[in-house]
């Protein structure tokens, strides 16, 4: 088997991690006095990890090649070369640079799909929110601070309506009460009462965050 390649960042931490970046990179991060055969014997107890984690975003990668398709908020479009633009049922994109300029046209779409159904749940629901913002964010679909200022990975995009209409209405409620609490999840509930299910949905489509 071929040696397992991988690159050392090493800092004034205490522990040794690993992570696999979307290139299939294995970086680990160790402490400055951890010795190389400490950092080796580390990566062979997670080289199952790693080869998972590696086929997880091998199958998860996401194809732009002409006639290939991506569903956005439950609607297939059909990939084709031509200027960045989703229109109905297609996203044209250039011959080069497809992922740059997919990130690009998502930014506008998720914003635009996003506000819509917050200003249609904050109508409905006496919410009140600051501000709307669309990040890069991988680790979370949503957050919302003490100002009320509410952000949305754009990555969003590549949910269900039911379970974008979840996030969003679980980030209004923070607007509400800044925690996890059973009062919290009672507001959740009220206004979607299946939340339980629509949430575990969100675990299994996390790796739509490694897609781009």
């Amino acid at each position: 088997m071929e040696a397992l390649q991988y690159k050392i960042v090493r800092s004034r931490r205490k522990t040794l991690s690993v992570s696999v970046s979307r290139t299939g990179e294995v970086v680990v991060r160790a402490p400055l006095a951890a010795r190389d055969s400490e950092v080796q014997a580390f990566v062979l107890r997670h080289v199952r990890w790693i080869e998972a984690r590696r086929a997880r975003l091998a199958a998860n990668k996401l194809d732009l090649s002409d006639g290939a398709v991506v569903t956005l908020l439950g609607v297939p479009y059909t990939i084709a070369e031509g200027p960045p633009r989703i229109r109905s049922g297609v996203i044209t994109l250039p011959r080069e640079g497809r992922e740059a300029a997919l990130t690009a046209l998502l930014r506008p779409f998720a914003k635009s799909a996003v506000t819509a159904l917050v200003n249609e749940y904050a109508a409905r629901y006496g919410f009140t929110y600051r501000s709307i913002r669309i990040t890069s964010a991988r680790g979370r679909w949503g957050s919302c601070n003490a100002r009320g200022a509410l952000a949305f990975s754009f990555r969003t995009a590549f949910l269900s309506e039911e379970q974008l209409r979840y996030v969003v209405v679980h980030e209004l409620c923070h607007t509400k009460r800044l925690d996890h609490s059973a009062l919290f999840w009672r507001e959740v509930g009220a206004i979607l009462p299946n939340y339980i299910k629509v949430r575990r949905s969100l675990r299994a489509a996390s790796v739509v965050m490694d897609r781009l």
